[in-house]
């Protein structure tokens, strides 16, 4: 039976820490369980305004704005929403381009609509930067991204509701299913179908 309750899970940090792979990992393990998933990709990705250290407020904007938008058209479509990044680390990048400013006062938004997940599971960046031909491989540019992170997800995000994971561990042999459980019980239904989460017991 179809889960009552939809939940929506967002693998979240800065670039290149394999939030990707985490991403599709995660979205196949919990599709194994029988449940059904849908993926929001990396929007800034697809942003035609420009990223990375030269982004504007401008673009960070349309990152934000294409957020929303991607996931309230997919939040619908299954069971579990994963998505590749979410608005709160979103905004992280959008702070760094407006040196801190809000010049579009989107800070409401991005804190009513942080409520929304129901789960955020952080990449920490314990490994090198790869270049993809899209993200930047300026170490100091992550840092900068990482700073802000370290001080604004704290507000946005409750402790209870929010993972950390090293980067590195991102690998065939991580258990996933435990992630996938917690999400299970925190929207209270079942991984498997005449099952109870095991964190509910």
């Amino acid at each position: 039976m179809a889960w009552e309750r939809r939940a929506k899970i967002a693998f979240i940090g800065s670039h290149s820490v394999r939030k990707s792979n985490a991403v599709h990992a995660f979205a196949s393990t919990v599709g194994r369980a029988g449940r059904s998933v849908e993926v929001g990709r990396e929007v800034v990705r697809f942003n035609p305004l420009g990223l990375n250290e030269g982004a504007t407020a401008e673009a960070q904007l349309w990152v934000l704005m294409a957020q929303v938008q991607q996931e309230l058209e997919l939040g619908t479509r299954a069971e579990i929403l994963v998505t590749d990044r979410s608005v709160v680390d979103n905004f992280a990048y959008y702070l760094r381009a407006t040196g801190g400013d809000d010049p579009f006062a989107v800070e409401p938004l991005i804190r009513a609509w942080a409520t929304s997940y129901d789960l955020s599971v952080r990449l920490l960046p314990d490994v090198g930067l790869l270049a993809d031909g899209v993200r930047s491989v300026n170490d100091a540019f992550r840092d900068e991204i990482e700073s802000i992170l370290d001080r604004i997800l704290p507000g946005y995000l409750p402790s209870d509701r929010y993972l950390t994971v090293p980067a590195s561990a991102v690998t065939a042999d991580f258990d996933w299913w435990a992630i996938g459980e917690r999400l299970a019980a925190i929207v209270g239904e079942p991984l498997i179908e005449g099952q109870v989460s095991a964190a509910l017991q």
